[in-house]
This record gives C-alpha cells, sequence and structure tokens, in this order.
C-alpha cells in the first residue's frame, strides 16, 4: 500500500515538474496621460501593443477591495462641523490642563515652602516634593501635546 502511494506520489510529481509552462498574450497599454498597465488582451483599447514573448514582465493582480470601494463619503459641510467639534473640544481640554498646572503649580509652591522635622536629610525633601514636580511635569507635557494638536488641524 505505501509502495502505491509512493508510485502516484512521485508520478504526479515527475508530471508537474515536466509540465510546459504557459505562456499569454500580453499587451502593453499607454494611455492618453501616460499610465502603463499591462493586460491579456481583453478590453483593449488605442495605445497598445503585444509583447513578445522573449521579454519578461511579470503581472500582479490587484482588484479593489469591495468593502473599501463602498466606503460612504461625507460632504464637506458634515467633515467641517465634525473639525469644529473636534477643536471645541481640544481646546476645552486645553483650557482644563491650564488650570489643573496653575493648580499643580501653586500645590508644589505649597510643599516646597514647608520643611518637615525629619527632612533634614534633603534627599527626603527631594523624594517628598517628588509627586508634586512630576504632577507639573505631566500637565506641561499634556498642554503641549494638545497645543501641537490644534496647530494640525485644518
Amino acid at each position: 500500500m505505501k509502495s502505491a502511494h509512493a508510485a502516484i506520489s512521485s508520478f504526479l510529481f515527475f508530471l508537474a515538474f515536466c509540465a510546459a509552462p504557459a505562456f499569454a498574450q500580453v499587451f502593453k497599454c499607454v494611455d492618453a496621460i501616460g499610465k502603463v498597465t499591462y493586460s491579456n488582451g481583453s478590453g483593449l483599447g488605442k495605445g497598445c501593443k503585444q509583447l513578445s514573448n522573449e521579454q519578461s514582465v511579470s503581472i500582479i493582480s490587484i482588484r479593489p477591495n469591495p468593502s473599501q470601494a463602498a466606503f460612504p463619503r461625507i460632504s464637506d459641510e458634515t467633515q467641517r462641523e465634525r473639525d469644529r467639534t473636534r477643536r471645541y473640544v481640544l481646546e476645552k481640554e486645553l483650557d482644563s490642563e491650564r488650570l489643573g498646572l496653575e493648580d499643580a503649580r501653586n500645590k508644589l509652591a505649597e510643599q516646597e515652602a514647608v520643611r518637615y522635622g525629619n527632612e533634614k536629610n534633603y534627599q527626603r525633601m527631594l523624594d517628598r516634593l517628588q509627586p508634586y514636580r512630576e504632577a507639573v511635569e505631566r500637565r506641561e507635557r499634556n498642554i503641549e501635546a494638545l497645543t501641537q494638536e490644534l496647530s494640525e488641524l485644518r
């Protein structure tokens, strides 16, 4: 049984290996604006000429995704309204971050003015102030990012 499968497999491999390569007529078409396309002969128009079999051409067929082709387009007014809404939201967030930055700076200044008795070691004071400094830095980064995003809006 094994030898029969081996013989059939070998024979099929031999046929596949010895099969003659297929050649098709290939046409090169250049339209009025200079766009080059290659075709197998269907839908030929002006500016098409057959390539000889000696010329090597690799053809890749790309078909548009039907779901992308039917993707709905929105009107310009709808897009402008969305852009206005986005700008409004970003400006509100920017205002909120600026208020938060002011508050974080005030809290940091309050904490810097206080020196506790167990902070004779300067590092202890720095450790206590670190979360306040990080809050200020975080607010500053947020403001920078929002400002950048607002500048990139249409």
